[in-house]
């Protein structure tokens, strides 16, 4: 009997703390760093891993940099072999905090929220700030965002020959539908 009640217990405690997350492991990262009058310099990531504490506003995601798509299979490999060495730094993670997140307040109205924390990108981390848009939709919590990454910040280094071709501000766009898990 007393089995039964510690297990009974555990499972429980188990099921508060793991309720507290909502996640999703088909999130979506697209990235621009076209130049006007040059080819498109644009990718996808659609399966994004990330999650959100809302007990406290903590957000973490996982990207892998291979499974950035591109138009064009030659820019795909030029982005994976030269540029982000995708098998020297397979992923790219963030790590930090929305900022006065408060899980009850969240409604279908689109609320703008401060998120800060690391961004780890070949390798390198460095701190960020961006604006965050949350709102629900159909039960599960939407997050967008939209970040600017230099390059040279991650020490990714772009040849002189097509310097001119990359944007030396690449937008970064985040969207991602979480549920509870």
């Amino acid at each position: 009997m007393k089995k039964i009640i510690i297990v009974s217990f555990c499972f429980f405690i188990v099921n508060v703390i793991f309720s507290q997350k909502m996640m999703t492991r088909s999130g979506e990262i697209k990235f621009e760093a076209s130049m006007p009058a040059f080819e498109e310099i644009a990718a996808k990531n659609n399966t994004v891993s990330c999650i959100l504490d809302e007990s406290n506003g903590d957000f973490v995601a996982l990207a892998l940099v291979k499974a950035f798509k591109f138009k064009a299979p030659l820019m795909e490999e030029h982005f994976n072999e030269n540029y982000l060495e995708s098998s020297v730094f397979p992923k790219s993670t963030f790590k930090g905090k929305i900022i006065g997140f408060d899980s009850s307040k969240l409604s279908s109205k689109k609320n703008i929220y401060d998120l800060e924390g690391d961004l780890t990108l070949h390798g390198v981390t460095k701190k960020i700030k961006a604006k965050m848009v949350i709102f629900i939709n159909s039960d599960k919590v939407i997050v967008s965002s939209d970040i600017i990454v230099k390059p040279q910040d991650y020490n990714i280094e772009i040849p002189n020959l097509v310097k001119n071709k990359i944007a030396e501000n690449v937008k970064v766009s985040i969207n991602f539908v979480l549920q509870q898990k």
